[in-house]
This record gives structure tokens, sequence and C-alpha cells, in this order.
């Protein structure tokens, strides 16, 4: 078996901000596994927020034995991006050498398109606006915000889409205080979730602030042994492939949360269908998906996922699973 890991960028339809910075291009890392005439490939993305870089994580794939096994993975790299990519990896090598697809190896339902969330970045309230709408027909529009300044750009995209389904994304830029004081407004303005508002590890406030708008932990939850530190201040967690370190502990994230009466939310960092498709898997009756990554893409894999007003469907062999 040989692994090999190549760095790979896509640019994007237009910037993308969030309150940590703007980025013109998705810069992701792909795995190939070649074995016995088999090919599996999967992608992740270095996130700095979790003190990786492309460097970083191409080294931790690069120090794996060739012959790394699925069982081994899980403990021989931690929680994150290097352990996604080569985890999907694994799967869709198994799904092309079996023959078999990668929900029905792995015990699940036959996979069915899920709607899935839009982004609008954060910008100025006039272009918020015209943003919102200009996508106000799809479903649910979800913000990024996290500055002192958001009241104007909420109330500007309700304008621009007075009718969608809006969750906000505050990326841990708010203070509990500032937070306490939009409460009333995301309520007045009808939104309906809102992804980690206070710094994950600052966030005990929570505990005490009344959720009359259900709170998800994104940057707080990574896997499994996330859970304990979220009780009594999240509503929701937020599984994103590149925190838990692939498809494997995604899934059993999903299935601990649910049983620990969270909601579940899919998400994705800013990478290409490839990174997508196994997350489509996660997303199956989960309560939002929001695996909008390659509708922001200005160019994507050769064989790029089908999203339209079904939903982000399911991948063709020929992309992944």
């Amino acid at each position: 078996m040989t692994i090999t890991v190549t760095a790979d960028s896509f640019q994007l339809a237009e910037v993308f901000t969030i309150s940590r910075g703007s980025r013109t291009e998705a810069q992701v890392l792909t795995v190939d596994i070649r074995r016995d005439g088999n090919r599996g490939c999967g992608e992740c993305v270095p996130y700095a927020r979790y003190g990786e870089t492309l460097e970083s994580v191409i080294a931790q794939i690069e120090a794996l034995p060739a012959d790394i096994s699925h069982a081994d993975l899980q403990d021989a790299l931690p929680a994150g991006a290097a352990r996604n990519a080569v985890d999907c990896a694994l799967w869709d090598l198994e799904a092309k050498t079996s023959g078999e697809p990668v929900w029905k190896l792995a015990g699940l339902s036959a996979p069915k398109p899920e709607i899935t969330a839009y982004t609008l970045s954060l910008d100025t309230p006039e272009r918020m606006e015209r943003a919102a709408a200009k996508h106000r027909a799809r479903p649910i529009l979800k913000i990024k915000l996290g500055t002192t300044d958001d009241m104007a750009r909420l109330e500007a995209v309700r304008r621009g889409a007075p009718d969608t389904k809006i969750i906000v994304d505050a990326n841990e830029g708010w203070t509990a205080e500032v937070y306490a004081d939009l409460v009333p407004h995301l309520q007045r303005l009808g939104v309906t979730l809102v992804e980690q508002p206070l710094p994950a590890g600052a966030d005990d406030a929570l505990s005490e602030i009344a959720r009359p708008v259900p709170i998800c932990a994104d940057e707080a939850c990574h896997d499994r042994a996330s859970l304990p530190a979220l009780k009594g201040k999240y509503d929701l967690v937020n599984i994103k492939l590149d925190k838990t370190g692939g498809l494997t502990e995604a899934l059993a994230l999903r299935d601990a949360a649910r049983s620990e009466g969270y909601g579940i939310m899919v998400g994705c960092m800013i990478g290409s269908s490839l990174a997508m498709a196994p997350a489509v898997l996660v997303a199956q009756g989960a309560d939002v998906t929001d695996l909008d990554a390659p509708l922001l893409l200005a160019e994507d894999r050769d064989q790029p996922l089908a999203i339209d007003s079904a939903g982000v469907h399911p991948a063709t062999p020929g992309l992944w699973g």
C-alpha cells in the first residue's frame, strides 16, 4: 500500500470573510492511497485555529506507516485534519476494493439528499443585504457575524430575505454581554440557531444565560471527548470531519451526541466536493446541514457533488465512496 499527499487549491467565487479573516481560495490536502490496483482518496483542510498548517499536516501523514490499518489509524493520529484525510481515503479504498458503497460498509441506510444552508460571509450591512436578497429563495441562509457591530448586519439580512430561515455563526466573536444584548433581537428577527457565540474554553457563561434561541457548539466540540464539557451550555453540536479526524469518529460522535440529547448539525471547512462527500453520510437526518462549500467555489473536483432544490446529493462512485 502507498500513501501520497498533495496540496491543492480551489479558487473561491467571491472573497469569503469571517471574524478571523478573509480568503480567496480553498487550500486543501488530498490523500491518495493505492493498494492492489485500487485507489482511495480523501481531503482535509488544515485550520490555523487548531494549530494546523499545510506543512504540519503533511508531516503527520507522511510519518504514517505505509500499511496503516483503519483500526490503527484512530490511535496513530489525533482528531484533526491529517487523520480525516487518511480515514476517508481508507474508507474510499475499501469501497473500491470490495465493490460496496461506504454507507453499506459502515452499516448505514442508503443516503438521500439533505437540504443545506448557504453561507453569507461577513461584510458591510449593505453588501450583506444585497447578498441576502440574491439568495432569498434558498431555504436556509447562514450568516457570518462575530463583531460588536452586528445588529445592523442582522437587520440588513432580514430585510434582504424576509421569509428565509436564518442561522447565525459568530465564530467565537462575541462576549457574554454582547450575546445577552443580542438575544431578544435574534428572536425578533427569527434567527433559529446560533453557532459558537463565545470562545471555546471561555464559554461557561452560556450555562447561566437563557437560550431561547438554540446554541450550537462548533469550536468547542471536536470529538466524543468534547461532550462532557458541553453539558448545560449547548443544545446542538456541529460535526465537522476535519475536527473529528474522519468519518469513523464523526459517525461515533453523532450517535453519542444524540444519545445525550444534543441536536446535530453537520458542517464543513471550505473545501471541495471530495471533502463534503463523506460528510453527506453523517448529515443524514441531521437537524441542520451546512455543506455548501462547493457552492462557494469557482472550481471543483472533476465529478462534483450535485446540489439542487432537493439538497446536497450523495457522491457518485467516481468522486468518493
